[in-house]
């Protein structure tokens, strides 16, 4: 930690794990292996570099748009609004199947941020647009 960084300035740069379910639906999640890319680093690098995801695996990136420059896989984009007083937030968009190094998606009105999921994952858990889901964080261990 630098001289002039506060604790919390360092906390919020860290990633995080949580999984994301559907609201009302504490089962089986959709995702149980969420990262929460919350430092500028973290977000940049998004999932570039990796040759893949688990098929229980995510990334949720606070942004509302992406692209899939340097990408090596196809992945699934689920864009959500802010979260309300329960944490639940509404999906605004989907965008299925998008290819490594073809795809790029304009801002997306009304999101504040996209769950990267593994490709099939939308279609598999059924979720829609105007559908309801929560991220839940983990307690660091």
């Amino acid at each position: 930690m630098t001289a002039g960084a506060s604790a919390s300035t360092v906390d919020a740069a860290r990633t995080a794990a949580a999984c994301l379910v559907r609201a009302g639906d504490e089962g089986a999640p959709v995702a149980s292996r969420i990262t929460i890319a919350r430092s500028f680093w973290g977000r940049f690098r998004g999932l570039m570099g990796r040759a893949s995801l688990a098929h229980d695996e995510g990334l949720y990136l606070p942004v509302n748009s992406i692209h899939m420059l340097f990408m090596r896989f196809p992945i699934d984009a689920l864009f959500l609004d802010d979260p309300d007083a329960d944490g639940v937030r509404r999906v605004v968009a989907t965008r299925p199947s998008l290819r490594p190094w073809a795809s790029v998606v304009l801002p997306v009105r009304g999101a504040s941020g996209v769950v990267e999921l593994p490709a099939g994952t939308i279609a598999r858990a059924g979720l829609v647009v105007g559908g309801r889901v929560r991220i839940v964080e983990r307690a660091a261990a």
